[in-house]
């Protein structure tokens, strides 16, 4: 029988979902694993959302270096090179709350580590996906992030139960070496669309013409326009909403297992499945948005510009009102139908923001993200210890945070924004290509 080749693009897609997906176990993992240690010995909320957020302040500081190391150098070192000095970092360093110095820098190198890792996935797709495939591809890779979230609350709080939170650490550790592994044996640099035309065989393969025709990252001594990037629109569009998605994202993330334990009297080992069931449903919907946008894109129904709009609103706007719903619901299952419908719709809304960097800069796709997902990383900070101090605050005026209106704030907040970003997307987007 005649082997069939499995294109490679379709291997890069594959390792970039999985690199999402462990990425994500490691941040669920430590919020879990870090709470239980903390409420072990009553560290307040305010402390306990200063160290949930150090990750994020890392995580900032690489977003643009990342951008411009993975056009320097290619996507697929930094990523190695990313995955490598954080898995060493979870392996090396104990979660131990009374040694918060340690554990403060710990999370902080972890995140400088972790904010290579986006710019460099969309140099790597920008040069490896043809323009009719980026919507699902860049949908396949960042669900990568949700899946490995429900994994992570589904598996880690009966590890931290039965093995103590370090475990989480161990098996973070192992997963970031062994994908190191598999990156570095099967991904490969893309053909270079700058190479002498006397070096191109003649006889191409398919997947090499297709690799050419969506490989439009710029080559590496290409100047790259700072200026222009700064001050476009369009690009300010992608970032307000990239702020937003990932304030919603962020809070949810890290302080629903809070809301669970103080607002429901729930434990996340009592809630069984369920508790994965709002980052099943974001893995779901992105996917769902992905081939959404490209059928639309691919059969001319809209064009690109009023495809990435229509799915933008319709995420963020549904998403807006589930969260405003969500403190309504006394009931776990109610909880849990409000945040999975929130996260699902917004996971839908990165069919339009997320895929946009590619749209209006396909060659600088990794420095775009890198702006845009600087914006995304200091909603981290603000949003998860903003959250810590408004708990703090409701606490010290003498409010029950047993009592979902107590928890009004830290939903209403992502809400409004949610309204907000739609509205500057609908105005500002645009779905063609801004920077040649």
């Amino acid at each position: 029988m005649m082997r069939m080749k499995f294109p490679k693009r379709y291997v890069i897609v594959l390792l970039t979902f999985i690199c999402t997906n462990v990425c994500y176990i490691e941040r669920v993992g430590f919020s879990i694993a870090y709470t239980v240690a903390a409420d072990a010995i009553g560290v307040n909320q305010a402390n306990k959302g200063m160290i949930l957020s150090m990750f994020y302040y890392g995580y900032v500081l690489s977003q643009i270096p990342g951008g411009w190391a993975a056009q320097r150098i290619g996507g697929r070192r930094v990523l190695l090179l990313s995955f490598i000095l954080w898995s060493l970092i979870c392996g090396l360093i104990p979660i131990d709350p009374n040694r918060i110095t340690i554990l403060v820098l710990s999370r902080l190198f972890v995140g400088v580590a972790q904010g290579f890792i986006f710019p460099a996935i969309h140099t790597v797709l920008a040069q490896w996906v043809p323009p009719q495939e980026r919507s699902r591809s860049v949908s396949l890779t960042t669900s990568g992030m949700y899946l490995g979230a429900a994994c992570g609350m589904l598996f880690f709080p009966s590890l931290v139960k039965n093995m103590g939170p370090q475990s989480v650490f161990f098996v973070e550790a192992v997963l970031g070496v062994v994908w190191s592994v598999i990156w570095l044996k099967f991904s490969s640099d893309p053909p270079r669309i700058d190479l002498p035309k006397v070096s191109i065989p003649k006889v191409a393969s398919r997947d090499t013409i297709k690799a050419q025709a969506g490989g439009v990252v710029a080559p590496r001594t290409v100047k790259i326009p700072w200026q222009r990037i700064i001050f476009s629109l369009p690009v300010w569009a992608i970032v307000v909403n990239n702020f937003t998605f990932h304030y919603a994202l962020y809070v949810l993330m890290n302080w629903l297992p809070t809301y669970f334990e103080l607002g429901l009297g729930l434990s996340l080992q009592d809630m069984g499945s369920s508790k994965m069931l709002p980052y099943f449903n974001m893995f779901i919907f992105s996917n769902i948005g992905g081939v959404v946008a490209d059928h639309l894109i691919t059969r001319r129904i809209l064009s690109v510009t009023k495809t990435r709009k229509l799915l933008n609103t319709i995420g963020f706007v549904v998403s807006a009102f589930a969260l405003m719903a969500l403190p309504l619901f006394s009931t776990p299952s109610g909880t849990v139908m409000c945040s999975a419908i929130s996260l699902g719709f917004l996971a839908l809304g990165r069919a339009g923001f997320a895929v946009n960097h590619m749209d209006v800069a396909p060659k600088f796709a990794g420095i775009v993200m890198g702006v845009s997902n600087t914006a995304g990383t200091l909603a981290g900070i603000v949003g998860v210890g903003l959250t810590g101090n408004i708990l703090e605050g409701a606490k010290a005026s003498y409010k029950d945070l047993t009592s979902s209106e107590t928890w009004k704030t830290v939903f209403f907040v992502p809400a409004y924004l949610c309204i907000f970003s739609s509205v500057i997307f609908l105005i500002f987007s645009t779905g063609e290509k801004v920077f040649e």
